[in-house]
């Protein structure tokens, strides 16, 4: 995406981003309903309007800002969490697992149907400044940002997806030792940004699933 200008790259990422994230909470929320908990869809929150999920800081100022710093290689982001009632769950413990798992999972399928349109882009034959061409980088967007969100929220760290999947599968004393890491996981994560770890952790897996969309989508 290095030929793009700052606004091209903007407007390549935007739609990614915001469905990405948009789409993950919404099945947080959805999945919770179904098992029991109401609570997202009493706050209006089970739609796929992005308003009602923006994070000014996750789903605006913070993509803005590695758009900048990247030049459109690699964005990231969050919305609000959608808010869960696990006392409302037929079986908590259990419930909040699935729940948890329903984000990264969402992720993969969008990755799989942005592969889907891109193909159709190659398929329609990208000329310079043409639809075609606007879909190929949106669904390359779509694929990166959607593959590293399932695969960062897949780290058994609460609060992150894969921490409470953890959580909900681990027996009661393993599983309450993990809960408490939850006020710390922030930090955790930054020091495995920082420290590097990410390198040895989190990339390898990014690059497997990249290269497995990718294929699907005709690239590579």
């Amino acid at each position: 995406m290095d030929e793009l200008s700052l606004f091209q790259r903007v407007a390549v990422w935007a739609i990614p981003v915001l469905f990405a994230i948009t789409v993950h909470e919404v099945s947080h929320g959805w999945v919770a309903s179904r098992l029991g908990d109401p609570t997202a869809k009493m706050l209006g929150r089970l739609t796929l309007n992005p308003i009602k999920h923006i994070d000014p800081l996750g789903t605006v100022l913070l993509p803005l800002i590695m758009i900048l710093l990247t030049q459109g290689r690699f964005v990231f982001g969050w919305a609000k969490p959608v808010p869960i009632t696990p006392q409302n769950l037929h079986n908590p413990k259990r419930d909040m697992a699935i729940v948890a798992a329903a984000g990264p999972i969402s992720n993969l399928l969008m990755a799989l149907l942005w592969a889907i349109l891109l193909r159709i882009a190659l398929v329609i034959g990208p000329e310079p400044g043409s639809a075609a061409t606007f879909l190929l980088y949106v669904s390359d967007a779509g694929i990166q940002i959607n593959i590293f969100l399932a695969v960062l929220n897949m780290l058994p760290i609460p609060p992150l997806d894969g921490g409470r999947v953890a959580v909900g599968l681990l027996p009661g004393p393993l599983s309450w030792q993990l809960s408490r890491i939850e006020p710390y996981g922030f930090f955790i994560l930054i020091a495995l940004l920082y420290s590097h770890a990410f390198d040895f952790i989190l990339y390898p897996l990014v690059s497997i699933f990249l290269r497995l969309y990718l294929t699907i989508g005709g690239v590579g």
